[in-house]
């Protein structure tokens, strides 16, 4: 059995039509799924939990984007995921390896693939599949929820350039695998998958599957400079940087007078314990 979990307004209506793409597919393969497809994220995990309990070795299909698999993998146990990317940024998808603009070609192969273990990064008892991080990154993600106009990434380029000129960094306390490190940063990046916000590979080397968890530290640099340094995150090049420190670990304590997100929602003020799940999601891909 395949549950299809969907958020049909994902990608400004992206998710809807992808879903009925790959339900004309499996219609016409002769293979048994349901599909939970609602207005509202807390109907639609009322209707997983139920699915979950009439079908529980159901492999789950998420249709959707990264907040979409931020739900799902808090809300499942041991069931197999698969993902057909229909978000905004999909970064996990990225991470996987998968096409972004083939649905048909992600289910066939999710149909065909054997599952195989992946990790999940863990804050407290909640579980994400990309990035926690915080500094500025959050403070505009705070900014681009509360912008009613525009939509999808413009929303988040126009909170960016609003609270650019008004950032301070913020001082740190960090413990890594007991380590200690107290630092002043623009940005703390703590990464399961290689990127975040649609393709920026702030911790290019992120491997799913070590038993590990990178973080990025972005020391203070001038304006101008962050706004030079800035497209080369995309290519992950912005790691040659002198203000760029990358480390790793599996536990790591993180302190200040900030806030925090991961996966694109929001976790909260800090303090914060994160640590890996080492080969905690079962993946078909």
């Amino acid at each position: 059995m395949l549950i299809l979990f969907a958020n049909p307004s994902s990608g400004r209506g992206k998710g809807a039509k992808i879903l009925s793409i790959i339900e004309t597919y499996l219609n016409k393969n002769h293979v048994e799924y349901l599909s939970i497809s609602t207005n509202t994220l807390k109907q639609s995990l009322i209707s997983l939990t139920q699915s979950l309990i009439e079908n529980p070795e159901a492999k789950i299909i998420i249709i959707g984007g990264d907040g979409m698999v931020h739900a799902a993998i808090n809300n499942i146990k041991d069931n197999a995921i698969g993902l057909i990317p229909a978000g905004t940024g999909n970064d996990f998808a990225r991470a996987l390896g998968l096409p972004l603009d083939d649905p048909i070609r992600n289910i066939k192969n999710i149909s065909a693939a054997s599952a195989e273990y992946i990790d999940l990064g863990k804050i407290g008892d909640e579980y994400f599949a990309a990035i926690c991080s915080t500094g500025f990154d959050s403070v505009v993600n705070e900014r681009a929820n509360k912008l009613k106009w525009p939509t999808g990434k413009m929303k988040y380029n126009i909170a960016m350039l609003l609270e650019l000129p008004r950032f301070e960094p913020r001082r740190y306390e960090i413990v890594i695998d007991g380590k200690k490190i107290q630092t002043q940063a623009m940005l703390i990046a703590i990464a399961n998958g290689l990127s975040y916000g649609g393709g920026m590979k702030v911790c290019p080397a992120a491997d799913l599957q070590d038993g590990l968890l990178d973080v990025m530290i972005l020391a203070p640099v001038p304006k101008l400079e962050f706004i030079r340094i800035f497209p080369s995150v995309f290519k992950g090049l912005h790691i040659t940087h002198p203000a760029v420190s990358i480390l790793q670990g599996r536990s790591i304590q993180i302190n200040a007078n900030a806030v925090a997100y991961a996966d694109g929602e929001r976790i909260g003020e800090l303090p914060l314990d994160v640590s890996i799940s080492h080969n905690r999601l079962k993946v078909l891909r």
